[in-house]
């Protein structure tokens, strides 16, 4: 049976314990590669559901 601990690592605390779970042999640690969302446009774009778009249509959208 596992159980899924959220720790928030931005404190000496949590450092330390995560320090502290390292040491045992049955913690396995699991961290994602990217936020959800690069997860999903990466799933996306592996699918083709992504659509292509122009550098120039791309800026005019993200500074619009």
């Amino acid at each position: 049976m596992e159980i899924t601990v959220k720790i928030d690592k931005r404190s000496k605390q949590a450092k330390a314990v995560l320090e502290m779970l390292k040491t045992f042999d049955f913690v396995k640690f699991e961290e994602p590669r990217y936020n959800k969302e690069t997860e999903n446009a990466i799933k996306e774009v592996k699918s083709d559901k992504a659509t292509k778009i122009s550098l120039t249509n791309f800026r005019k959208q993200l500074y619009s």
